[in-house]
């Protein structure tokens, strides 16, 4: 499986791509954003890894410009603290990011969540569509419709959307959400999952009456 590695740090970025050559991987490195574009685009890896800190194009400008042409999963590095970087990220389309420092064990368990949940075959009975009042989810193929139009979807927002779908009438905590959306437990003060379902709100056009907030709890979808 190939991954793409954008980091400027050229030490850092060989380390660990030989970290993940060893665990099975195929990487291939570059330092600097429009680098890490151009290649990210070419649709030949799995998932990209991008760093927030870069010449040429930052890292936040980078994942806009791959978001606007592709739906591969990217995990952004972001600076420890930043909380700027990470909202702005996410905001953008990002899956999920990984603060720096991070050592090569912890960026391959997020690494593997994404991978996990992103290509992720269903069983056949859970294959069947997923209807909504006007929004329908196909677990099989990893894609919804909104009133009959596709859903332009990263693959984070669509397991949020399945696993709220599939719990429809009833409210999900961000601790189950962040586990089967994210395939990570939920970590403090970890705004991700209200970032994420932000965005899928603005997707599906539709007001706070669809995609319920459960104070306390985490969030709903409305069953007519």
């Amino acid at each position: 499986m190939k991954l793409l590695l954008v980091d400027d740090d050229v030490e850092l970025a060989e380390i660990l791509g030989d970290y993940l050559g060893q665990e099975g991987f195929e990487v291939s490195l570059a330092h600097d954003g429009e680098a890490g574009v151009a290649l990210a685009l070419t649709g030949h890896y799995a998932l990209v890894v991008l760093d927030v800190m870069m010449p040429k194009m930052n890292g936040i400008e980078a994942l806009g410009r791959i978001r606007m042409n592709s739906r591969v999963p990217v995990l952004m590095l972001t600076a420890k603290g930043d909380d700027l970087d990470r909202i702005t990220g996410l905001e953008l389309g990002a899956d999920d990011y990984v603060p720096k420092p991070c050592t090569p064990r912890e960026l391959l368990a997020r690494i593997r969540a994404i991978l996990r949940r992103s290509q992720a075959r269903p069983l056949q009975a859970a294959a069947e569509s997923l209807t909504v009042g006007p929004l329908t989810v196909y677990p099989a193929k990893r894609s919804a419709t909104w009133k009959g139009a596709p859903l332009d979807l990263t693959s984070t927002e669509f397991n949020l959307l399945e696993v709220l779908a599939r719990h429809a009438g009833q409210p999900v905590t961000k601790a189950e959400l962040s586990e089967s959306g994210l395939g990570r437990p939920l970590a403090r003060y970890d705004r991700s999952i209200d970032v994420h379902m932000s965005s899928v709100r603005q997707k599906l056009r539709a007001d706070k009456e669809f995609i319920l907030t459960v104070r306390g709890k985490g969030y709903q979808l409305a069953k007519e």
